[in-house]
């Protein structure tokens, strides 16, 4: 117990360090009207009142995006999810860090303005900012037709996750820098974005079949890093989506025909 406990407290320093630097993210969506915000159900939670040792690197709230701005409603980098779905996550972390990894969270509950931003972006054919990067070999006029896009996404309903394993301990994630150059998210992972966490054989949000969860294209230690992390999210009650091995979601859903706009921020559960 002893080794356990001190993974706990090394997780839980790293944590606060990520999202102590990623806590100046420009905030997409500020600046709303008179009305006030809704704010989330009791049912929803800041994962990290849950478990804090869950590595945060919220990319939506920043410029490191498919569309290579802060994605709207993203008002601070704080995973929000349903309770349940929080706590299966912690039963997770809880085996691997038994076995020196960690989970980290790159996208939980989307508000549903978030969504309508996506979409906005898509059928703006003149954007492709983030093209040599997020999606190289798909022309974006197919993005709605390959469901790369949609407009609704199981997000907006608390219960699904985009994440990764990190190998302990965890090294920092470099900062990204706008107008870098774009490097193909199924490059080798020594050249595209540095990224802290094992080889996925692609990097998140990589718009591309190498993406799949099983393309047997993808074979050797990607491979096994990926079946590794479908079991142990798997054995906590979460189905992957096969078009993307980062993404999971918690079952039996809370809210299986609800999709909420709430913004991503503290205040929205405040209290819970």
């Amino acid at each position: 117990m002893t080794g356990l406990a001190s993974a706990f407290r090394v997780l839980a320093a790293t944590a606060a360090a990520l999202l102590a630097s990623t806590a100046a993210a420009p905030a997409a969506g500020a600046g709303a009207g008179a009305r006030p915000e809704p704010k989330a159900p009791e049912e929803f939670v800041a994962l990290g009142s849950v478990d804090p040792t869950i590595i945060q690197e919220m990319r939506y709230p920043t410029a490191h995006t498919f569309m290579g701005v802060p994605v709207d409603g993203y008002r601070r980098p704080l995973c929000v999810l349903t309770r349940p779905a929080a706590r299966a996550l912690h039963d997770a972390q809880t085996r691997l860090l038994r076995r020196g990894y960690s989970l980290k969270v790159y996208d939980c509950y989307r508000p549903q303005r978030a969504v309508d931003h996506f979409v906005r972006w898509a059928k703006d054919l003149d954007d492709q900012t983030m093209k040599g990067e997020f999606y190289p070999r798909v022309d974006k006029t197919r993005l709605f037709a390959d469901g790369y896009v949609a407009e609704k996404s199981g997000h907006s309903r608390g219960s699904t996750v985009d994440l990764t394993l990190v190998k302990l301990p965890a090294a920092p994630t470099p900062p990204y820098r706008p107008g870098s150059p774009r490097v193909p998210c199924y490059a080798p992972a020594a050249e595209r974005f540095p990224d802290n966490s094992v080889d996925m054989g692609t990097g998140f949000d990589c718009f591309d079949t190498l993406s799949h969860t099983d393309d047997p294209r993808v074979q050797g230690t990607q491979r096994a890093h990926r079946q590794f992390l479908k079991k142990m999210l798997t054995d906590a009650g979460f189905v992957n989506l096969a078009e993307e091995w980062w993404h999971y979601t918690f079952t039996p859903e809370l809210f299986p025909d609800t999709y909420f706009d709430f913004p991503v921020a503290r205040r929205s559960v405040a209290g819970h």
